[in-house]
């Protein structure tokens, strides 16, 4: 969580976990400007033109887009909203930290707990 999204504060956020000369993939918000500057290559959709993916070397595959993203970010309204009035301050963060790991661990039920105990007991 973050006080805000302005430039001055996720310049240093992205410089230090993300491998400078990787490509970006953004909507065309104007916080995303200058990711170039800062050393990454920068694709964009532009939603307000109603392009949500594009194709840009026309192999069919649309590599340019966000949807992940989104579709990340639908998944975790959707596992919070029961979840109404959880503390921005004290349950947020944990809340946040707990989806990512199951989100990317991909497991259900005991396998979820197997991957839990696994990543608690690695050396």
């Amino acid at each position: 969580m973050l006080p805000n999204i302005q430039q001055a504060t996720i310049q240093p956020i992205i410089t230090h976990t993300v491998t400078p000369g990787s490509r970006l993939y953004t909507d065309e918000y104007s916080r995303y400007q200058r990711l170039a500057e800062w050393g990454y290559e920068h694709k964009t959709v532009n939603h307000a033109q109603g392009e949500y993916a594009r194709d840009e070397d026309g192999d069919g595959f649309h590599e340019v887009h966000v949807n992940t993203m989104e579709g990340f970010w639908s998944l975790l309204c959707s596992w919070l909203r029961p979840h109404r009035g959880i503390s921005q301050q004290k349950k947020l963060p944990l809340c946040l930290g707990f989806f990512e790991f199951v989100h990317n661990v991909r497991r259900r039920g005991k396998a979820l707990l197997l991957s839990s105990l696994a990543l608690l007991l690695a050396p």
